[in-house]
């Protein structure tokens, strides 16, 4: 998997953050209560250090797969984006035409997308329905709902 792995500068930052916590903090306090629960005697039978195993499986993996996806980044500083065209790190205003409500999206990495504040993975089949439109346009994408169409109001890179 050499795939780069498009991601914004934020993006790139959150993912070291929660990399440099799992190996300062979490992986320090999962040895400790592995230690602490082999004190208590019979492991077989001991569910504080099987929970902590399980724990500490967890937080192996994810540092493996932080690791990664920080190597195969490829960092995209937005703030030296322009133009009206919509690409990677946009962020669009749209409006749907069946119900005039507005919305905006930036169009992310899959790492960071996070529908809800308004992050949408570049992936995510509305984001690659956007990508080369410009302000007027309109798009038309399948959800589960059935068909839904968007005009696009705006689009900033910020």
């Amino acid at each position: 998997m050499s795939d780069k792995v498009p991601m914004t500068a934020q993006g790139y930052t959150d993912l070291e953050e929660e990399l440099r916590y799992l190996k300062t903090t979490a992986r320090p306090a999962v040895i400790r209560a592995i230690a602490e629960a082999r004190e208590h005697g019979d492991l077989s039978e001991n569910a504080e250090y099987h929970a902590a195993r399980e724990r500490q499986s967890f937080i192996e993996g994810r540092v493996i797969e932080l690791e990664d996806k920080i190597a195969r980044a490829e960092v995209i500083d937005v703030a030296t984006l322009d133009g009206d065209t919509v690409k990677f790190g946009a962020t669009v205003t749209l409006v749907d035409e069946d119900t005039d409500a507005e919305t905006a999206y930036q169009l992310v990495g899959e790492t960071e997308a996070d529908v809800k504040a308004g992050r949408l993975a570049i992936t995510a089949p509305l984001a690659r329905a956007l990508i080369g439109k410009e302000v007027g346009d309109s798009v038309e994408v399948m959800t589960p709902a059935g068909s839904k169409a968007y005009e696009i109001l705006k689009v900033q890179y910020v």
